[in-house]
């Protein structure tokens, strides 16, 4: 359907919270409906319809080309200034390129695979393949980068069995492509070789009425993205993500952020296309909404972090999004530098996060600067989802102190509440949900209950049992808790938010362990000002070394006992040893959004889990501070 036939929506009133700050935005109220059923379970849902919603990613290109041809809709880095690409050129060069594709007998059901980081080209081939009714399939760049064993790239690539295949660069990427011997025609911005195509070559293209007729063709059932999971517990997943799921989760963000609907956001954005987050959500809601998105080539990382900084100083961003790890490593600077605080929260209209539960220290110092460089209040806020739900279910679009709250089901998505072990699952069901994996009816089967809900996997509460508006609280999921040898379930999410906020800053991130021992353990990422304490010989960090010295063992053994008092068993941790190595992406112990992955990680580090088990002197406990 056509945005401009759109149905009228309900008026929004201002929140019945009397406590809510004013932040000057206009915000759908809550109104959510429960329904309980005689096994326990119990469903929320919004009252509101979910309003009429585009036919296609491509009407949004188009309409905004139309109106605003000259707008900037996308930039990305040149030299100390930015190259940018209006939405007129943008339209034009994705019409151009669709062309190529078909010229070139892109098949429908083989996608456009990408292998590069964000860039102006990336968006471009992007759109021109979901444009033209062809899918784009961008994997992390890990698999290529940082990963000298190409096996796992090329295993995927076999199960995507691409069209075509993207890159930026030959010379970065070149060797692990080459190497899959791949049937289909490869392209790079920079260094094609001889039999491969120069992205020039693609926008060169004119744009013909077979085009035209491509997009006219374009349903709400044509796939426009795939997407992989993490595949921490196996060969990963593949995600179709149709244009009916992406146009109606947009939907549904802009009836529960009405503010976006009215403006044209601005946004810095280094979070990766190849997942749900950064392409779902952000690229999406930018173009829907006719805004900028700036491609931050910087990333949470010593030495990477600085790029974004000067890009907030440059851009001053209306919309801010980023991983809790993100949030970490720039609060130091925000904290120091009222001029970046004041670039960053000027004319910010969200700061938001996702993708892992934001320790609430970490939130308290971001509203701490915050309010010292604007006068109204920040709307600091999260919505919770998944790559199977392109990705919004929940979203807190009302005031909450609490980063454990990720707000009530959006208009048009039912959510179920069911009891399991001690908590309760979330399942989820609407327009916005996937029908099911590709290539894999057995994982189909299972992600689905009888009455065609999700499994997410994830576990919630109600904030106020007696009031379903005041939000969800997230419970960790239900997949990485486990049972000590006494029977006690640990809830491990809840835990881990506890101990990561109150190891800061000597924790970068933490893993739980303890299935089938009889209490529990912690292995601590350190950070990276803790990690240069302690270096062995040939520079690198040894954990054993690290948790010997004295320092380090009475301010941990002191957060230890503090996390222990008046806490049950199950969030006791009762001894703790530090990690050597960072998480490493490319072992799937962590995503590119910075999330850590439990199962991974003990599986990985097995010497590790014994450590921390032992009577080593490296081990840390809170009784021996």
């Amino acid at each position: 359907m056509d945005a401009r036939q759109v149905n009228p929506l309900p008026s929004i009133i201002p929140a019945r919270r009397a406590a809510a700050p004013d932040t000057g935005l206009r915000l759908a109220e809550p109104d959510i409906l429960r329904t309980d059923h005689a096994d326990g379970s119990f469903v929320l849902r919004s009252s509101v319809p979910l309003g009429d919603f585009d036919r296609c990613i491509g009407d949004w290109l188009t309409r905004w080309a139309a109106r605003e041809p000259d707008r900037v809709f996308l930039a990305q880095r040149r030299g100390a200034g930015w190259q940018t690409v209006s939405y007129g050129e943008a339209c034009a060069t994705v019409r151009n390129i669709g062309q190529a594709l078909l010229d070139l007998g892109i098949a429908r059901d083989d996608p456009v695979v990408a292998l590069s980081d964000n860039s102006v080209n990336l968006a471009l081939l992007s759109l021109a393949a979901m444009h033209v009714g062809r899918r784009i399939a961008v994997v992390s760049s890990a698999y290529t980068r940082m990963s000298s064993d190409h096996g796992k790239l090329h295993a995927i690539l076999a199960s995507l069995h691409p069209g075509l295949v993207y890159a930026e660069d030959a010379a970065q990427y070149g060797a692990a492509i080459r190497s899959a011997e791949l049937p289909c025609p490869v392209v790079y911005t920079a260094g094609a070789a001889a039999g491969e195509i120069p992205f020039t070559d693609l926008c060169a293209a004119s744009a013909g009425p077979g085009v035209d007729e491509a997009f006219h063709g374009v349903t709400g059932s044509t796939v426009a993205r795939i997407l992989l999971t993490s595949g921490s517990t196996g060969a990963p997943k593949l995600v179709p993500n149709t244009h009916r799921m992406l146009c109606a989760n947009q939907q549904m963000i802009a009836q529960c952020w009405r503010f976006v609907d009215e403006g044209h956001p601005v946004v810095l954005d280094w979070l990766p296309w190849s997942h749900t987050f950064g392409a779902n959500h952000n690229f999406n809601l930018v173009l829907r909404n006719g805004g900028s998105l700036y491609i931050d080539d910087g990333r949470p990382a010593p030495g990477l972090i600085e790029r974004t900084i000067e890009g907030i100083r440059q851009v001053r961003p209306t919309l801010f999004f980023n991983v809790p790890k993100g949030y970490d490593a720039l609060l130091p600077s925000l904290e120091a530098d009222e001029a970046l605080a004041g670039a960053l929260f000027g004319r910010l209209d969200m700061l938001f996060f996702a993708a892992a539960a934001l320790p609430q220290k970490t939130a308290d110092r971001l509203r701490a600067v915050a309010r010292g460089v604007r006068h109204q209040s920040l709307f600091f806020t999260t919505e919770w989802g998944s790559t199977e739900t392109s990705p919004v279910v929940t979203s807190a679009h009302f005031f909450s102190s609490d980063t454990r709250n990720i707000g009530v089901p959006v208009p048009g998505v039912e959510l179920k509440f069911v009891p399991c072990q001690e908590k309760h699952e979330l399942r989820v069901r609407g327009p916005s949900i996937f029908a099911g994996y590709i290539g894999d009816e057995e994982k189909t089967r299972a992600a689905f209950d009888e009455d065609g809900f999700y499994r997410m996997g994830d576990a919630g509460r109600l904030a106020d049992p007696a009031d379903p508006n005041r939000g969800v609280i997230f419970d960790g999921r239900v997949s990485e808790d486990f049972k000590l040898t006494t029977g006690t379930w640990v809830s491990v999410g809840a835990l881990r938010v506890r101990a990561v906020s109150a190891m800061s800053p000597y924790a970068v991130d933490i893993v739980v362990a303890g299935h089938d021992r009889d209490e529990v353990g912690l292995l601590v990422f350190p950070t990276a000002k803790l990690r240069t304490l302690a270096n062995d010989q040939d520079g690198t960090l040894c954990g054993k070394s690290l948790g010997l010295m004295p320092e380090v063992r009475r301010a941990l053994g002191a957060v230890l006992a503090d996390l222990c008092r008046g806490a049950g068993s199950s969030q006791r941790p009762a001894r703790a040893v530090l990690l050597s190595a960072p998480p490493a992406i490319e072992r799937g112990e962590i995503t590119d959004k910075g999330y850590i992955n439990q199962r991974a990680v003990l599986a990985l580090r097995a010497d590790d889990v014994s450590r921390l088990y032992s009577d080593c002197e490296s081990v840390i406990f809170p009784d021996r501070i």
